[in-house]
């Protein structure tokens, strides 16, 4: 990480200078705010410590608990949220604290002793064989934890408001403020206080039961199947032989999936309770969990469970229902959306895809930036719109595929004719609960698909996948998207041709567009990180002789950022050529990648006129 830039630190660099409404935060809320977040889950939490990166803006988050989650539902990471981590500088500590799926074992029928299990099959979980990221296993409120660490070390100095309870908004689009919040207070010696308060902009990120989503009158459609599921975080003993390995057990008596937790003791298991009746009316609810153990038990026969402490537990229903918008501008209204939905506040589906908290915070991840980019000036309010244009159809797809997933995992053995089916479907659909194929669609920030072919590894409107390269002011093999930190920057990765002559003609074309949009007090990569990598060894390579743009001064001590400038070629500790790798021309190529790590244009290093309308399509004059 780079740091001393703003002169010499010698504590936690993690730790950045408060800075704007960071300074002498204000203790109580205050009856006027640019943000508002409603909840403080993952989407929230995402969303405070990105909106801390922006310390003009003022920002506050509240939540009706009377201090931090303790035990959270959801404990699935997939490798796109580990990633997503990475951005916010907390991915390898969580990593150490986690558990790392190595494997996911399958387990039928035996076929000699039908009322017994065995194991029919040992697949390697997808995790590291599609991305440089791991696919984990962590409490919720540990996540929760780390993203409220970085809102509060952030210059916005951001913490939550807790013991705070939204009641309803009223919104007024003339106003400068244009949401009207009405809260009380929860707990302390405040509490059963109300209050009214305004914001720019309000975000919904208050789970399934969202206040705000009623506020607004948007609807959740879909419905609830008839099936139920209980679930149970234990510590046992037992003789079953797989209880550190996540395993899908098939068997005459129902299904488990069983899920190894953090710390090398606990365990998730969901536990397949049967068919709801149709006049049930949710009593399967309240399903003791001594039955739940019962169950389990019997379908992990001839092995068996003996619990010696429930952490948590739960029965639920699966439900899959998508919120019929993600703002609160319905029709073909044009004016611009002031409150937001995110999480499970817009979707909800089951928990057995692991998908719930990662797509949450992708939605956070989305909305963040373009709130940034809106209120400091940079781009226009149209930016808005865009949030629910493209997180609206990956709720959908998400829901399609747990549908999907939750019906193969509850099928009788007699109907599986393929006993490799469902561990097939699990490989084979790996990049979707993954997180990788999300891809945006054209519009303003997402370009069109012309010069594809110059960059086929890097898919327009998909998350830009990192690469080894070779940084040239020291040698060290660095991951070229690692360098990109969830600060609301554009990047735009220069891949010079051979030699660099287009290269430098492309370097000073560019230069004035970006100067365009960069505030004249702020450093030249403020707002756009222009990086070039080499197709030449970097022993090769003069790092002086690169164009000013990748060499910016930064700070107030007006230092050389040395560590834009990157060679492609491998070396002693690589044998990586991203242009191989990523399917690069060797005429050179230019990848614009949004604050969110996904591709926004592919073009050619003479298309500076596109790419100058692309930005002006973007940006605001500064």
């Amino acid at each position: 990480m780079q740091f001393h830039h703003h002169g010499y630190v010698s504590q936690d660099p993690r730790i950045v200078a408060a800075a704007g409404t960071g300074i002498d935060r204000p203790a109580d809320l205050p009856d006027e705010m640019d943000v508002l977040i409603v909840g403080s889950g993952p989407a929230g939490m995402l969303l405070a410590a990105q909106m801390s990166q922006v310390p003009s803006i003022t920002t506050r988050i509240i939540e009706r608990r009377d201090g931090r989650l303790e035990l959270g539902q959801a404990d699935g990471i997939q490798p796109r949220s580990v990633e997503t981590f990475q951005a916010f500088g907390f991915a390898e500590r969580i990593t150490a604290e986690a558990y790392n799926i190595a494997y996911m074992n399958f387990w039928g029928p035996d076929p000699e002793s039908p009322e017994n299990i065995i194991r029919t099959t040992r697949t390697e979980d997808y995790g590291l064989k599609i991305s440089e990221f791991p696919h984990l296993i962590v409490n919720q409120a540990r996540v929760l934890d780390y993203f409220a660490e970085a809102a509060a070390h952030g210059p916005g100095r951001i913490v939550p408001d807790y013991g705070v309870e939204f009641l309803g908004l009223t919104t007024n689009p003339e106003s400068e403020y244009p949401v009207e919040v009405r809260v009380r207070f929860t707990a302390g010696e405040r509490a059963g206080e109300e209050r009214t308060i305004r914001a720019k902009y309000v975000v919904g990120c208050d789970g399934a039961r969202s206040g705000v989503r009623e506020a607004i009158g948007r609807q959740h459609v879909g419905a609830f199947s008839a099936h139920a599921w209980g679930v149970m975080d234990i510590m046992v003993n037992t003789d079953f032989p797989d209880w550190r390995t996540k395993c899908a057990i098939n068997a005459k008596a129902g299904n488990i999936l069983h899920i190894p937790r953090e710390g090398g003791y606990l365990s998730r298991v969901y536990v397949d309770l049967g068919e709801v009746a149709a006049d049930d009316n949710h009593r399967v609810r309240q399903t003791p969990i001594e039955k739940v153990i019962d169950k389990a038990n019997e379908i992990l026969h001839p092995y068996t469970l003996d619990v010696k402490e429930i952490a948590w537990s739960s029965v639920y229903e699966v439900g899959h229902r998508v919120t019929d918008g993600f703002d609160d501008v319905s029709g073909a209204s044009e004016r611009t959306p002031c409150v937001f939905l995110t999480g499970d506040a817009c979707h909800t589906h089951s928990a057995k895809a692991g998908q719930g908290m990662n797509v949450s915070m992708q939605d956070g991840f989305n909305l963040g930036w373009k709130l940034g980019a809106v209120l400091t000036g940079r781009s226009p309010e149209s930016l808005l719109a865009t949030y629910s244009a493209e997180r609206q159809p990956v709720a959908q797809q998400l829901i399609d595929f747990d549908r999907e997933w939750s019906s193969l995992m509850a099928r009788k053995p007699e109907e599986i004719s393929d006993p490799q089916e469902l561990s097939n479907y699990y490989l084979a659909t790996a990049e979707f609960p993954s997180g990788f194929m999300t891809q945006y669609t054209a519009s303003a920030i997402t370009g069109g698909s012309e010069h594809q072919a110059l960059a086929a590894g890097f898919p327009i409107g998909r998350r830009f996948k990192s690469a080894e390269v070779v940084r040239v002011c020291d040698g060290n093999v660095v991951h070229l998207g690692h360098h990109a930190k969830a600060d609301g920057r554009w990047r735009v990765y220069a891949f010079a041709d051979a030699g660099g002559a287009r290269l430098r003609e492309w370097a000073a074309a560019v230069s004035p567009m970006i100067d365009r949009v960069t505030p004249s007090d702020a450093d030249v990569d403020a707002v756009i990180d222009a990086k070039v990598i080499f197709q030449e060894a970097f022993e090769e390579l003069d790092i002086l002789s690169s164009p000013e743009l990748f060499l910016p001064k930064s700070g107030p001590l007006g230092l050389t950022d040395w560590e834009k400038v990157y060679s492609a070629a491998p070396n002693a500790w690589s044998d990586t050529d991203i242009f191989a790798e990523r399917e690069l021309s060797r005429d050179g190529v230019v990848v614009v990648v949004r604050p969110d790590q996904y591709v926004a244009a592919v073009l050619p290093l003479d298309a500076t006129g596109e790419l100058d309308a692309f930005l002006q399509g973007v940006f605001l004059p500064a």
